[in-house]
């Protein structure tokens, strides 16, 4: 049963084979309980054609996501998504985060999931349960 939902950070990571990453997500992995947003490969994708491996990192991404897979947007994600957005905004919010950060934190709700994340401005979305974890390595 899927609990976890990675990040860009974590995720990409993980690709790069940083050992506090891999500690981390691997045992997840093994138990099948993490998955990712479609929205998180794109974002990863843009990060690693920076990197002068890049074809090399592609393949591995593709082959990762036959074990991590990635959900794709709905109607009730997108519904989520107007809702958060609509209540971060002032005065009631504590201010608005990224579109796509967003879409990841709708995805995450409503998948009942957990994020995985570097990211602390997911911390402003109500409701969502959130793993903050620091990459040392």
């Amino acid at each position: 049963m899927t609990s976890y939902l990675l990040d860009t950070g974590p995720l990409t990571a993980y690709l790069l084979g940083r050992p506090s990453a891999i500690k981390l997500i691997k045992p997840w992995m093994n138990q099948e309980k993490v998955a990712t947003s479609i929205l998180v490969y794109g974002e990863v994708i843009e990060y690693i054609k920076g990197l002068p491996n890049y074809p090399r990192n592609h393949k591995q991404l593709l082959i990762l996501l036959q074990t991590i897979v990635p959900y794709f947007l709905t109607f009730s994600i997108l519904e989520r998504y107007a809702d958060i957005r609509r209540g971060l905004r002032p005065p009631y919010g504590k201010g608005l985060i990224g579109d796509m950060d967003t879409l990841i934190a709708s995805t995450t709700i409503e998948r009942n999931l957990t994020l995985v994340t570097t990211d602390y401005d997911f911390e402003r979305v109500p409701g969502l349960k959130i793993k903050i974890i620091n990459l040392k390595d």
